[in-house]
């Protein structure tokens, strides 16, 4: 039985994400395997560490890590909010707080993300390798079990919870995937759009 559910498992994420078969499923699978094709663009989090770039100027070129309250702070700019901007975002801010010394001219300026160490969320419960992930990019539920090695033989795929911080406090978001794991219509119209995606915090619950 749990070679059948381990099978049908594997099947489903190969159908709905586009994801090959047979990669190892732990934070190297995660690392490797290509996003879904409605992935988003990745904003940064706090704990990240980024690679700040002005043309022309060595001297402002910095690596820093994102601090817990979502900001970093820049030479001749100050304190830059990062937790939940693009890339592009943080340029634009970092040029604007430069202008002054580039009499008026926006300077041209580069941010990466070098390690997107702040990405990360749990699962616990019943999971064959239950743990702590940093996967380096966005994934949905069933990647995260996945990640996490799946679902062991008797979980209940029918009260999967992620549990979520937001400014007013913890929120659950219930999942039921136990029919998609069955063969029938619940099985083939699952879709990347019908699974709620994974942020950065997120405890999922297998029980």
């Amino acid at each position: 039985m749990l070679r059948s559910m381990t099978n049908i498992f594997l099947a489903i994420l190969w159908a709905s994400l586009s994801i090959p078969l047979g990669l190892q499923a732990d934070a190297a699978f995660a690392q490797s395997a290509p996003a879904s094709q409605n992935q988003r663009p990745y904003t940064v989090n706090a704990g990240d560490e980024i690679e700040i770039y002005v043309w022309g100027e060595e001297r402002l070129q910095r690596v820093v890590r994102v601090l817990p309250d979502g900001t970093f702070s820049f030479p001749l700019v100050g304190k830059v909010v990062a937790e939940g901007q693009l890339p592009s975002q943080i340029e634009a801010l970092i040029a604007k707080g430069l202008e002054a010394q580039y009499r008026g001219q926006s300077p041209q300026v580069t941010v990466s993300v070098r390690n997107p160490s702040g990405l990360q969320f749990s699962v616990m419960g019943k999971v064959k390798a239950p743990g702590t992930f940093t996967p380096g990019r966005y994934v949905n539920l069933l990647e995260a079990l996945s990640i996490a090695g799946g679902p062991s033989e008797f979980a209940n795929l029918d009260n999967v919870s992620i549990v979520r911080k937001t400014p007013a406090g913890l929120t659950s978001i219930r999942a039921r995937l136990g029919a998609a794991f069955k063969n029938g219509p619940a099985a083939r119209d699952l879709t990347a759009d019908s699974i709620p995606q994974i942020e950065s915090g997120d405890t999922v619950i297998v029980p």
